[in-house]
Protein backbone atom coordinates (compact mmCIF):
# COMPACT_ATOMS: atom_id res chain seq x y z
CA UNK A 1 0.00 0.00 0.00
CA UNK A 2 1.63 3.08 -1.43
CA UNK A 3 -0.32 6.34 0.04
CA UNK A 4 0.63 9.64 -1.44
CA UNK A 5 0.24 12.96 -0.45
CA UNK A 6 -0.68 15.65 -2.83
CA UNK A 7 -1.42 19.28 -1.29
CA UNK A 8 -3.49 20.88 -4.40
CA UNK A 9 -7.32 20.37 -5.83
CA UNK A 10 -6.44 18.73 -9.19
CA UNK A 11 -7.35 14.96 -9.83
CA UNK A 12 -9.33 14.98 -6.71
CA UNK A 13 -12.17 12.19 -6.40
CA UNK A 14 -14.46 14.60 -4.60
CA UNK A 15 -17.13 11.95 -4.00
CA UNK A 16 -14.20 10.22 -2.27
CA UNK A 17 -14.04 13.15 -0.15
CA UNK A 18 -17.67 13.68 0.54
CA UNK A 19 -18.54 10.24 1.63
CA UNK A 20 -15.48 10.41 4.16
CA UNK A 21 -16.36 13.78 5.50
CA UNK A 22 -19.99 12.46 5.67
CA UNK A 23 -19.01 9.21 7.52
CA UNK A 24 -17.29 11.13 10.19
CA UNK A 25 -20.01 13.67 10.86
CA UNK A 26 -17.69 16.29 9.83
CA UNK A 27 -19.86 17.48 6.73
CA UNK A 28 -23.14 16.49 4.95
CA UNK A 29 -22.39 18.67 1.49
CA UNK A 30 -22.32 16.83 -1.71
CA UNK A 31 -19.15 16.68 -3.77
CA UNK A 32 -19.43 19.62 -5.86
CA UNK A 33 -20.06 21.30 -3.16
CA UNK A 34 -16.89 20.20 -1.45
CA UNK A 35 -14.88 20.73 -4.32
CA UNK A 36 -15.75 24.50 -3.77
CA UNK A 37 -15.11 24.04 -0.15
CA UNK A 38 -11.66 22.70 -0.54
CA UNK A 39 -10.62 25.32 -3.85
CA UNK A 40 -11.04 28.04 -1.34
CA UNK A 41 -9.11 26.76 1.32
CA UNK A 42 -5.46 28.42 1.88
CA UNK A 43 -4.07 25.19 2.21
CA UNK A 44 -5.24 20.68 1.58
CA UNK A 45 -3.94 18.01 2.23
CA UNK A 46 -4.98 15.24 0.32
CA UNK A 47 -3.70 11.10 1.22
CA UNK A 48 -4.06 8.90 -2.25
CA UNK A 49 -4.22 5.44 -2.19
CA UNK A 50 -4.33 3.88 -5.79
CA UNK A 51 -6.00 7.37 -6.32
CA UNK A 52 -8.79 7.28 -4.10
CA UNK A 53 -9.07 9.29 -1.47
CA UNK A 54 -8.06 7.92 2.23
CA UNK A 55 -7.08 11.06 3.93
CA UNK A 56 -8.09 14.59 3.91
CA UNK A 57 -7.63 18.08 5.26
CA UNK A 58 -7.71 21.73 4.83
CA UNK A 59 -6.51 25.50 6.27
CA UNK A 60 -8.02 28.70 6.47
CA UNK A 61 -5.82 31.63 6.71
CA UNK A 62 -5.22 35.53 6.00
CA UNK A 63 -1.76 34.25 5.40
CA UNK A 64 -0.46 36.49 7.83
CA UNK A 65 -1.11 35.94 10.95
CA UNK A 66 -4.13 34.12 11.44
CA UNK A 67 -5.47 30.26 10.47
CA UNK A 68 -7.45 27.45 11.37
CA UNK A 69 -7.47 24.09 10.49
CA UNK A 70 -10.36 22.12 9.29
CA UNK A 71 -11.83 18.93 8.20
CA UNK A 72 -9.24 16.22 9.31
CA UNK A 73 -10.52 12.89 8.18
CA UNK A 74 -8.38 9.53 7.72
CA UNK A 75 -10.49 6.14 6.65
CA UNK A 76 -10.42 4.14 9.62
CA UNK A 77 -8.31 1.11 8.39
CA UNK A 78 -5.03 3.60 8.41
CA UNK A 79 -5.98 5.14 11.81
CA UNK A 80 -3.07 4.25 14.50
CA UNK A 81 -0.21 4.62 11.55
CA UNK A 82 0.58 8.57 11.65
CA UNK A 83 -1.30 9.69 9.12
CA UNK A 84 -3.55 12.08 10.85
CA UNK A 85 -0.61 13.62 11.90
CA UNK A 86 1.16 13.91 8.89
CA UNK A 87 -2.32 15.83 7.49
CA UNK A 88 -1.87 17.89 10.58
CA UNK A 89 1.84 18.20 10.10
CA UNK A 90 1.43 19.36 6.16
CA UNK A 91 -1.23 22.01 7.21
CA UNK A 92 0.80 23.40 10.30
CA UNK A 93 3.80 23.78 7.90
CA UNK A 94 1.78 26.04 5.82
CA UNK A 95 0.54 27.68 8.03
CA UNK A 96 3.05 27.50 10.74
CA UNK A 97 3.85 31.76 11.02
CA UNK A 98 0.20 32.24 12.01
CA UNK A 99 -1.47 31.64 15.30
CA UNK A 100 -3.75 28.49 14.30
CA UNK A 101 -6.95 27.29 15.70
CA UNK A 102 -8.64 23.90 15.25
CA UNK A 103 -12.21 23.10 15.40
CA UNK A 104 -12.22 19.06 16.12
CA UNK A 105 -14.79 16.38 17.99
CA UNK A 106 -14.77 16.61 21.51
CA UNK A 107 -13.61 12.79 20.97
CA UNK A 108 -9.87 13.15 19.18
CA UNK A 109 -8.98 16.76 21.26
CA UNK A 110 -6.54 14.36 23.23
CA UNK A 111 -5.02 13.35 19.28
CA UNK A 112 -4.69 17.72 18.65
CA UNK A 113 -3.06 18.17 22.25
CA UNK A 114 -0.54 15.35 21.45
CA UNK A 115 0.53 17.33 18.33
CA UNK A 116 0.69 20.28 20.59
CA UNK A 117 -2.36 21.92 20.34
CA UNK A 118 -4.03 23.28 23.44
CA UNK A 119 -7.86 23.78 24.72
CA UNK A 120 -8.92 27.30 24.74
CA UNK A 121 -11.13 28.54 27.19
CA UNK A 122 -12.72 31.54 25.35
CA UNK A 123 -13.09 29.72 22.42
CA UNK A 124 -17.06 30.64 21.56
CA UNK A 125 -19.15 29.66 17.93
CA UNK A 126 -22.56 30.57 16.76
CA UNK A 127 -24.20 27.76 14.47
CA UNK A 128 -26.86 27.76 11.74
CA UNK A 129 -30.13 27.20 13.89
CA UNK A 130 -29.99 23.87 11.62
CA UNK A 131 -26.90 22.37 13.76
CA UNK A 132 -27.24 23.67 16.73
CA UNK A 133 -29.40 21.03 18.12
CA UNK A 134 -26.78 18.13 16.56
CA UNK A 135 -24.01 20.09 17.60
CA UNK A 136 -25.05 20.10 21.16
CA UNK A 137 -25.79 16.40 21.22
CA UNK A 138 -22.44 15.59 20.03
CA UNK A 139 -20.93 17.43 22.57
CA UNK A 140 -19.47 20.49 20.95
CA UNK A 141 -21.41 22.59 23.24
Amino acid sequence: MKIVIQQHCEDINWQDVADLLTFYGLSSFDAKTQEQVFRNSYAVVFLLEKDRVVGVGRALSDGICQAAIYNIALVKRLHGQQYGRLIVDKLVERVQHCNIILYTHPQTVEFYKNLGFDLMKTGMARYQSEHLTEMKNMGFI
